[in-house]
């Protein structure tokens, strides 16, 4: 059967294209939403007047949505993709850039003084913002728009991809089936679970083995795939090979497992990765890059000084609140590994009674009896955390990086984790990737799951992917959401 048939068989769009789809509903909604304001107003010819003098106005609102969008990831195509998700963070982002972009005037005195009514001007964009989103979830979301995927190898890093496509892909992606050349496979279903044991969100997900690789173009034709994913450790047969190269020509995507599941994750699966070890490393290493240095340590000199101003300010409260909930000292410090393995010394406000640890190091558990009362609100709000501000300002640490681990841990670590040391590669930072996204390490599973997460940022470390982890960090220590 010809390509022709696949490429018709379902109208697939890609995730670039769902982000592109998304940025334009959001152009037309703010730029719709602030023209039709000026246009209800009574002295609506004055204002397009002053607009068409001042063209800068829609350009400074556009620029201002993308940058508090992109830190609170409303471009996030799997979050954008369901109702839950998607209507509540443009409802707040757009509120926030609406009140910043409309009180603006009153700052640079060249804006006109007078932009009322206030209201208007600020709910119609947001308004059609809301519009916007949900007109992409009534259509986009649809099977028809889903790039249907069909998965190369029926073990276990496929089942670890087929599950994480069900939970994080649902609307971008809709898996037919599995390609496995070991026969006895043919026709089997492959299941896996979502959502918490027992309850009522628990799904079972199954799908079936269609044949083995000889079979695979006539499965694509029969049903309309455009993605392949492969999801095979070990080597590539000469055959598959050969396979892959017909789907490569009739412009198929076709996606090494690791890279997916990283890219759905922002993990990189270390479990996984098997003889494709490669796929885990950056092209171009940012930390070889003598320029990502130097802008790394003003970023982190910046940061900490005004770290450290806060610190002084609150001190005396914080000093006051520890004493009189506990006694002990007020800072607890401790040996932690860093980068290149160099020991330093890491400051904390403490937040357990003394004694907490006896002979042996011991992992902090969820809701762990040694925390104190006021340790509680120390560690939620991160404000345990500030002393380490003196730690980024004599490099020791960054603002952002992977958690530093104490010694002991990292040896132990290290013998049955693969790839554990590459986290050394970078300064501990005070804010991470695998901090914001996994939470701290309660055990030898956790600390697997993080440096998943570690590795990542290792690999993508950028000034935006900083400014993204600071943001969120900074979101959970408002909303109480640190652990």
């Amino acid at each position: 059967m010809s390509n022709k048939y696949t490429k018709d068989h379902n109208i697939s769009i890609s995730y670039q294209e769902r982000r592109w789809l998304l940025y334009l509903l959001d152009i037309l909604a703010l730029n719709g939403g602030f023209l039709i304001s000026l246009y209800l107003r009574e002295d609506y010819i004055l204002s397009l007047s002053l607009l068409g003098k001042n063209p800068d106005w829609l350009l400074f609102l556009n620029v201002l949505w993308f940058f508090i969008g992109y830190f609170s990831a409303v471009y996030d195509i799997e979050r954008a993709g369901q109702y839950r998700t998607a209507i509540l963070p443009a409802l707040s982002t757009g509120l926030l850039v609406s009140l910043l972009f409309n009180f603006v005037p009153y700052i640079p005195p060249r804006l006109p003084l007078s932009r009322q009514p206030l209201l208007l001007a600020i709910f119609l964009p947001v308004l059609l913002l809301v519009l916007g989103r949900i007109i992409y979830l009534t259509i986009f979301t649809q099977a028809r728009f889903r790039r249907k995927l069909i998965i190369i190898g029926a073990g276990w890093a496929g089942h670890i991809i087929y599950q994480t496509l069900v939970e994080s892909a649902q609307t971008q992606y809709e898996v037919v089936g599995f390609i496995d050349d070991d026969l006895s496979l043919s026709g089997t279903k492959v299941e896996v679970r979502t959502g918490n044991p027992g309850s009522a969100f628990e799904q079972e997900n199954t799908t079936n083995v269609l044949g083995t690789s000889k079979e695979l173009l006539d499965v694509i034709d029969k049903f309309g795939v455009s993605t392949v994913v492969i999801a095979i450790t070990r080597g590539i047969s000469g055959a598959l090979y050969q396979v892959l190269t017909d789907c490569l020509q009739r412009e198929l995507e076709v996606i090494p497992m690791p890279l997916l599941y990283e890219h759905l994750t922002g993990k990189v699966p270390v479990e996984h990765i098997g003889d494709h070890w490669s796929v885990s490393m950056p092209l171009e290493q940012p930390g070889n890059q003598f320029a990502w240095h130097a802008f790394k340590r003003i970023f982190d000199l910046f940061w900490s000084t005004i770290g450290l101003i806060a610190l002084t300010l609150l001190f005396p409260l914080i000093a006051l609140a520890i004493k009189l909930d506990s006694k002990g000292p007020l800072f607890y410090t401790q040996n932690r590994m860093g980068r290149h393995e160099k020991i330093f010394r890491v400051y904390k406000f403490r937040s357990m009674v003394v004694d907490a640890e006896t002979d042996n190091a011991v992992w902090a558990q969820k809701d762990d009896p040694r925390v104190t009362r006021i340790g509680k609100i120390l560690r939620r709000t991160h404000i345990d955390e500030f002393p380490q501000f003196w730690n980024i300002f004599k490099g020791e640490m960054s603002v952002v990086g992977p958690r530093p681990e104490r010694p002991e841990f990292i040896k132990e670590l290290a013998e049955d984790i693969p790839f554990y040391r590459v986290r050394l590669a970078v300064k501990p930072g005070m804010a991470g990737w695998g901090l914001i996204n996994q939470g701290y390490g309660a055990s030898k599973r956790d600390t697997l799951d993080k440096l998943q997460y570690d590795l990542y940022y290792i690999k993508h470390q950028s000034f935006w992917l900083d400014m993204q982890i600071l943001w969120r960090t900074v979101l959970d220590a408002v909303t109480l959401r640190g652990r």
